[in-house]
């Protein structure tokens, strides 16, 4: 893919790396996701994924969350 192409966090590779560029949801679930640390600007990385639209697990800083499929559809990430 090509770098700075934003796509959905469920369409990353394992171990590819970006940008969260935009989370597209309604307040609720944008404060949610911030409360997680995932904030447009942050750098965060695909750690894996499960088979089938099971959680994916991503890695900002530190910190490693898993999040459920549906959420990460509405990650917006801008490749590196």
């Amino acid at each position: 893919m090509v770098e700075g192409t934003v796509l959905p966090l469920t369409q990353m590779q394992s171990g590819q790396s970006g940008i969260l560029a935009e989370i597209l949801g309604g307040y609720g679930l944008v404060n949610r996701l911030n409360a997680l640390g995932l904030r447009p600007g942050r750098r965060i990385t695909k750690v894996s994924s499960m088979m089938m639209r099971g959680p994916i697990t991503v890695r900002i800083d530190r910190t490693e969350i898993a999040i459920g499929f549906g959420l990460a559809r509405k990650v917006m990430v801008r490749l590196e």
